[in-house]
């Protein structure tokens, strides 16, 4: 087996979970992933691609699914035996602080002198913090692009030199953390592909199908994504990857977006591999009507016949919609209104009106949606528990107006565990009436020890204390899941396994509370043992079932004579270079737009 120059590593968001007994809740009941959130970030995929391209050889190792996939798995051993030139780690989204730097110490305990990188969201916002008090980890790429300064720095450890001109890294030199310079930031994404192909060889060569493995049940029910742009134009309030997050974060003021042409590309190449749903991450309509009808054009050139999925983050025109219908027939939709409460909706950054909504579900069922998934959240801005008791009745009157095509499919969860680092609620909690728990890295890695995702929540707010979010998130749940039994969304069976599982957590909820309040300290876990949390609850959904998250497709979602094909005759996937003249006319229309201001700042 080839030696990787880099191994990208995903850890559990909680490394010792196997270990430990703790009531994960409903933190990821909307998500593919089970709460330990093992599936890894999209970018593996991309920066595995782009640094092969340069002449590197790099491996993806799914550290989490390994753990959660075999009970057996040695991780120190696993990683005693690699023997890279570096290791890259990903802290993305925050949850990941504890399983992120737990294995960077394992790292460093086997390979003292090998360097460690970490990378993703968190990692930026924390950076300084991260070099100043974890001497496990020696480098952190900052910013949403990182193949391009990865390559660099991969190429300064290879040389055995100082990595002072690297772009966008924060290091230690000699003790001292040193800062350079964030100028990488590109303004599209042409220079990048996610290339199922590659990660299928990849597969092949390093014999370890787990390991590439994306998410638990994702052999069983293959998702795809493609992604439009990396930034956003919205203000969601709570998003660390919102526009006014990104411009102070990353200085990023505009997204960068993917030509129409080779997001097409992107999902035609899907399609020669896998006959799985292809979900399109991000509004198509962000960068303006012009682009989607763009990309539409090239889908029905390529003859898409998967199921798509897209995403809105606001209710397209019907024409829209239509369109959709006539270019790929076999597509599902999903919007996060987030509240039922229009008030509730624009303290959070969205700003629509539940009549502009329920015209747009109207005109997506009108035009044969297959289905569309509705997401709403507790622990909002001027949201309190009758708020979170009365979405769950309008969910009542769209199931009654739009439920017989049993299309509709409404969710709750919880805005949990953490307030996105550098979002406006974490840097203004006060203005957006948040009280702020946690602020530092170390105070978020260490909430993850408590024994509930309870403890794990980073804020509270004027409206709802911790308990009272928890308790809003089970019993909306609660309600909305005998909403599906009673309109035949779910079986009848299933809403009742479902009840019974909300009805286990309030108790062992409860159980926890009673020793966490009156149980010595040091005979708190052996307390906390008896209650019978186990890791084998991890894959099912607590609020709702993870099967409700399935979109329909074909029986055999895998297109095995492609796939052996790709693997032996490979194509290599368009890339353009951002230049004047490679652009398209639409994206040339997109970048002009950007440079004159005049995007929309959805406030």
């Amino acid at each position: 087996m080839p030696q990787p120059d880099l191994i990208l590593l995903h850890p559990p968001a909680i490394y010792d979970f196997r270990r430990r007994p703790i009531q994960l809740g409903p933190i990821s009941d909307v998500i593919p992933s089970t709460p330990i959130f093992e599936m890894y970030p999209v970018g593996f995929a991309s920066i595995s691609e782009y640094l092969e391209r340069k002449g590197l050889r790099v491996r993806i190792v799914n550290i989490a699914l390994k753990m959660l996939k075999q009970p057996g798995f040695d991780v120190e051993r696993f990683i005693a035996q690699l023997r890279p030139k570096a290791f890259g780690i990903d802290l993305h989204w925050l949850p990941h602080c504890h399983g992120s730097l737990a294995l960077a110490a394992i790292i460093k305990r086997y390979h003292p002198d090998c360097p460690v990188i970490l990378g993703g969201f968190s990692a930026t916002y924390f950076h300084e913090e991260i070099i100043a008090n974890y001497p496990q980890v020696d480098y952190v790429v900052r910013g949403d692009s990182a193949e391009e300064p990865l390559y660099q720095l991969m190429h300064m450890i290879k040389g055995h030199e100082r990595p002072t001109t690297v772009p966008n890294l924060t290091w230690r030199d000699d003790g001292a953390v040193r800062v350079n310079p964030l100028t990488h930031m590109p303004h599209d994404l042409n220079s990048v592909v996610i290339d199922y192909g590659h990660i299928m060889r990849q597969v092949i060569r390093y014999r370890d199908l787990i390991g590439y493995t994306p998410f638990t049940n994702w052999l069983k029910y293959p998702l795809t994504a493609v992604f439009t742009c990396r930034g956003c134009t919205y203000q969601c309030k709570t998003c660390g990857a919102s526009r006014w997050a990104l411009s102070r974060m990353e200085k990023r003021k505009a997204p960068a977006f993917r030509d129409p042409r080779l997001l097409a590309e992107d999902i035609r190449a899907v399609q020669r591999h896998l006959n799985a749903p292809i979900f399109i991450i991000g509004d198509i309509l962000q960068p303006g009507e012009k682009y989607a009808a763009a990309l539409l054009r090239e889908l029905r050139r390529a003859r898409i016949k998967n199921p798509m999925v897209y995403e809105f983050f606001r209710p397209p025109p019907a024409e829209l919609v239509a369109e959709i219908c006539r270019t790929t027939p076999n597509f599902n939709i999903q919007i996060s209104p987030e509240s039922h409460d229009e008030g509730v909706r624009k303290a959070f950054g969205r700003t629509y009106s539940n009549k502009q909504l329920e015209a747009f579900l109207d005109a997506a069922i009108q035009n044969s949606a297959r289905r569309i998934d509705l997401f709403f959240m507790t622990g909002l801005p001027q949201q309190d528990y009758n708020s979170v008791m009365e979405t769950v009745a309008y969910c009542r009157h769209l199931l009654e107006r739009f439920g017989r095509a049993k299309t509709l499919f409404p969710f709750i969860s919880p805005l949990a565990p953490f307030l996105d680092p550098g979002s406006m609620a974490f840097e203004q909690p006060e203005r957006f009436g948040y009280r702020l728990l946690f602020r530092t890295l170390e105070e978020h890695r260490r909430a993850l020890e408590g024994p509930s995702w309870k403890y794990f929540l980073n804020y509270e707010t004027l409206w709802m204390t911790r308990d009272e979010i928890v308790a809003s998130t089970y019993e909306g749940g609660r309600r909305l899941n005998a909403l599906k039994g009673e309109f035949g969304i779910i079986p009848q069976a299933q809403a009742a396994a479902i009840d019974r599982r909300i009805s286990q957590a309030i108790a062992v909820m409860q159980d926890i509370d009673r020793i966490m309040e009156t149980v010595p300290q040091k005979k708190q876990e052996g307390e906390l043992r008896q209650l019978g949390m186990d890791i084998k609850h991890l894959e099912q959904g607590i609020v709702c079932d993870k099967q409700e998250l399935e979109w329909p497709t074909r029986f055999f979602r895998m297109n095995f004579f492609k796939i052996v094909s790709s693997i032996l005759f490979p194509r290599r996937p368009r890339i353009q270079r951002a230049t004047k003249r490679t652009r398209s006319p639409i994206m040339r229309a997109t970048n002009r737009a950007r440079l004159a201001k005049k995007e929309p700042s959805h406030v």
